[in-house]
Parts: structure tokens; sequence; C-alpha cells
């Protein structure tokens, strides 16, 4: 089985990795490092600021995490990451009252100028707003939903009316998230990608950068290609930055998620198993994340069965068997498609924007990046322009001691969220 199985994205099938041809500059005003959503949103700003931009893809553009995902779209950022709302994150311990609310209007902005954005590309993304399930593995997590309802905007789906929302008895209840949708990734990076060359940004496939020096007037990007002077450089590389930073690989903690798409379901199956169509998440804290294929004919499964780079034909036999828990309709479907791609955890969960030593930066999606790292790239671009201030300007980002460049912490970090599932499970 593992033999039949594509262990490349399903969606590389529509919208595969490419090379627009771009020509490395000898000078440009900006250079993104970083080719994904933050970083061609970064480079749509600054065109139409007036900038000229290169940005340096170290692949073909569409071969990092932007065509990895699963294309949920969400409407913030996770603060608090406990079942109950009594449980803040670091970042909400280290805000001021008037400073949270900042962030969260901010992060909550994200939603709206991604579906602004989508409806620029002539092509779109077969987006929609569909609605997200978020589903309650225990008693005592439903208790921390109800907790967080009101200050998301959910609304509280008991266990007794879920069936109106997904066709299983697995959670305890749940709730619905109205302002979430769910897109293409594919089409989507590469709708971005096509606008922003039809504007003039150099879009440099197979380049990456270097190394990042201070110059007269600036700086010097060097690439495999020769060096590129600038006046500005912004660093866009999420759970794929390397060791061009050091400050920012040190700070930023690079993991692996894993998702598999089933073969075609049976005539009416969908029908039963989401008959809303909604996107979905759980409350593990390995969580499972589920939806549609935008052709309504496969169920998309995505997983943190482990944090740490596997084979993902491997572990599409455990994600098949989670999913099985969820609707055991579906074990015998079997699967076409299972593929990794690494996201980037921040100490303390949440995405960062702001600049040091001279250079900007906008990375640390925590896993939820679609809308979130979109915005932070344009916010980048106008911290760059002189153009209005962020909530998340150059907010402390943490790191702890020992971490240089190697997260040598995730098999612990796997293991003790592995076990704690597994209790919560047992106990239920």
């Amino acid at each position: 089985m593992a033999s039949q199985i594509k262990t490349t994205p399903y969606w590389w099938e529509f919208s595969a990795p490419r090379d627009p041809g771009g020509s490395v500059p000898r000078h440009v005003d900006v250079v993104v490092v970083g080719g994904g959503y933050a970083g061609l949103n970064a480079a749509l700003t600054l065109r139409r600021g007036g900038a000229s931009v290169a940005v340096l893809e170290a692949r073909d553009f569409g071969h990092g995490a932007s065509t990895r995902n699963a294309g949920h779209v969400s409407s913030g950022v996770n603060l608090g990451k406990g079942s109950s709302s009594a449980v803040r994150s670091p970042m909400e311990r280290s805000l001021s009252p008037a400073a949270l609310q900042a962030v969260r209007e901010e992060a909550a902005a994200s939603f709206d100028f991604l579906e602004a954005r989508v409806a620029e590309l002539p092509q779109g993304a077969f987006y929609h707003r569909s609605g997200r399930f978020v589903g309650a593995v225990s008693a005592r997590h439903f208790a921390g939903l109800q907790d967080k309802a009101d200050r998301l905007g959910a609304r509280i789906v008991t266990r007794a009316r879920q069936r109106e929302e997904i066709g299983t008895d697995h959670y305890h209840g749940g709730m619905v998230i109205e302002r979430s949708g769910q897109l293409h990734p594919g089409r989507y990076l590469h709708g971005l990608a096509d606008l922003a060359q039809a504007e003039g940004t150099l879009l440099c496939a197979q380049c990456p950068a270097i190394a990042v020096t201070r110059s007269p007037g600036g700086w010097t990007v060097m690439t495999p290609q020769g060096p590129i002077a600038c006046g500005r450089v912004i660093i866009a590389t999420n759970g794929y930055s390397g060791p061009l930073l050091p400050w920012l690989r040190r700070r930023i903690i690079p993991a692996a998620s894993y998702i598999v798409v089933t073969k075609s379901l049976p005539e009416g199956m969908m029908d039963r198993l989401l008959p809303t169509r909604r996107t979905i998440a759980d409350t593990k804290r390995l969580l499972n994340y589920y939806r549609p294929t935008p052709d309504g004919q496969r169920l998309l499964f995505g997983g943190r069965a482990t944090l740490r780079a596997q084979d993902p034909a491997r572990i599409a036999t455990e994600l098949m068997g989670r999913l099985g828990r969820i609707f055991p309709e579906i074990a015998d479907v079997g699967i076409d498609y299972a593929w990794t791609g690494t996201i980037a955890f921040t100490f303390d969960f949440m995405p960062h924007l702001g600049e040091h030593d001279g250079i900007v930066h906008a990375l640390g999606c925590n896993g939820s990046g679609v809308a979130m790292m979109s915005f932070l790239g344009h916010r980048a671009a106008q911290a760059v322009l002189g153009e209005g201030a962020s909530a998340f300007w150059n907010l402390r980002f943490p790191t702890v001691p020992l971490y240089r460049e190697t997260p040598w912490f995730l098999p612990m970090m796997s293991g003790y969220q592995r076990g704690m599932d597994w209790l919560e499970a047992w106990h239920r």
C-alpha cells in the first residue's frame, strides 16, 4: 500500500511548484527572502508603494509550506493554549490589557485581509467562508470551549446536536467559528506569484540567500547567482529558516506536520461525514484537522502525529487510524496522498513581526499561517515603506537557554503531548 501512495501534496496535481523565470538583479530597493505567503504579500505591498523588489526562493515557488498545508483559513491567533480560558499563554501574561486587545484586533484583521487579497486573484483560489467546527475531545475540553466561545465570537454545539455539524459521536460537543474558511493552497500561492510578477516583482527561484551583510547605503545579499545590493531586507522563511540569521533561528522551532488525502469517497458518504462542509479541528495537543477537498470528492486529514520529520507514507498509517476512530465507515476507503511540511513554532506560541539589527522579519505562524502570514508579510512591507504601526511590531521574541539551531527537545515534546492525549482518551 505504501508504495502506491503519492508523497507529494495533493495540491500539486493542479498547481505544481514552478520557476517564474525571474533573473537575479544587481540592485533593488528591497530583497525579500522567502517566496511563500508572507514574502509574496510583502512584495505586492512594496511594489504598490513604489519600491523595486526581488523575492528569493531557495527552491521552485510553491515547494515549501505554502502549498503543503491544509488550506484552512482562521480568523486570528491562538491566544491561550489550555483547555480553559483561565490558562493564559506567555504572550498574554506579558502584555498589558490594551496591548493584548490591539494584538487580538489586528490578528482578526488578517482574515479580512486574506479575503480581500484572494478577491484580487484573476483565477481565484477556490476560497469560500465555510466556518470551522472545533471538536472537544473530552468533557473538560468542552467546558474550556464554553469559556472561550464569547471571546472568539463562536457558537457552542452540544453533544446532543453535534451530528448537525459532523457525522460522529467521537467528540463531546464543540463550537463553530463562522469567521473561518478554506482555499486551495497551491492556487493561492501561484495566484500571488502571478500577481506580484505582473506588477513588476522579480521572482528568483532556485536562489537561496547565502549571506546578508551590511554595505555602504544598505545591504548585500549573497546568492549562488551573485550578490544583490539593496536598501532593506525582509526575512519571511518561517519553518524553512536555515542558518542565515542565527538570532532568528534560535527563536523558531521547525516541526513537522502530516497530511493524507483519501481516495474518492463512495456516493453520499461526504454528506454523512461533513454535512456542513466546514473545516474541522479538535482540541488534542497533537491535534487533528480535516476538510473536504475543493471538488467535494475526497477527505483531507492532517495531524501532528509527531513533531519530528518521518516518512509520510509510514505516518499515513497512524493518521488513517485516527480518521477511522472518528469515522469508522471510512476505514476501508484508503488513501492516495500522504505528505509532510515544516511549520514554525515559537516559544510564546505567537507569530512575530519586527526588526533586529536592521533586518525586518515576519515569521512564526505556529501552524495557523494562511491568513496570518499573508497579513504579516503585508505589514512588514508597510514597515519598510514607513506606513503605519503594527501591534505585533517588535514584541518580545523569546528563546530558551541551550537552543541554537537543532530542536533537540522535539522528541520529548512529542512524547509528552502524546502521553497527555492518551491519558485524556483513557479517562474519557
